[in-house]
């Protein structure tokens, strides 16, 4: 089932709506929050799980930001057309180098996606600070598969962690799930054969000298 959001120009004018409301909302941090890359990313996550419900308006038929801190979303909504989306809020601080955010579990999101009507979207803002003065500069608003293999990469958590390989370099592509789902198989399967190698070259090599080298020991 497709999204009536994130497959019409819907989207688009929702992130400048997101950005333009971010932007108006006034002063919300303080000296020892603006310090803090996580205080400023907490304070926008809240900000926009209290509001984003009237953003989305009349697209909308149920909403929550009901979620543990370490649950797979931020904020969930249902769209009209019967589509159930966990959206998960990220920020990024332009003026970084270097930002390598986790997006989900591999297995947890392929869990979730069984269901054609489940939509796991990343909204994500970039902003920039001057003193305690928060800009948001861009915001992308975008299902998961919109995100090209390009600028994604795989962490070694449990079974795998997609990841974000750099928030400056960021490639928005909508494409169809199929394809993305498709080439997210062959990327675990490069990735598993890649961790067997280094487990069997490496760490099995490691301990077997580690071994030796207690054997020779003695017990004293």
């Amino acid at each position: 089932m497709r999204s009536e959001i994130f497959h019409t120009p819907l989207r688009e004018k929702l992130e400048g709506d997101i950005l333009r409301f971010l932007n108006g909302y006034g002063s919300f941090l303080s000296k020892e929050a603006a310090a803090s890359t996580r205080a400023v990313g907490d304070a926008v996550e809240t900000i926009l799980s209290e509001n984003i419900a009237k953003l989305l308006g009349e697209h909308i038929q149920d909403y929550s930001a009901d979620f543990a801190r370490r649950a797979m979303a931020d904020l969930a909504f249902t769209e009209k057309s019967g589509c159930y989306h966990r959206v998960d809020v990220k920020t990024h601080r332009l003026d970084t180098k270097f930002n390598m955010p986790n997006l989900t579990s591999c297995e947890r999101l392929c869990r979730f996606y069984e269901d054609d009507r489940n939509y796991f979207v990343i909204l994500m803002v970039a902003y920039t600070l001057d003193g305690t003065r928060f800009e948001a500069q861009q915001v992308h608003f975008v299902p998961i598969e919109f995100f090209s293999w390009e600028c994604l990469t795989i962490g070694a958590l449990g079974w795998g962690q997609i990841q974000i390989a750099n928030s400056n370099r960021l490639l928005i592509e909508p494409s169809s799930r199929k394809a993305w789902m498709l080439k997210l198989c062959d990327t675990m399967q490069d990735f598993y054969e890649e961790e067997i190698r280094k487990i069997t070259t490496r760490r099995i090599g490691y301990f077997e000298r580690v071994k030796q080298l207690w054997l020779k020991k003695s017990d004293n």
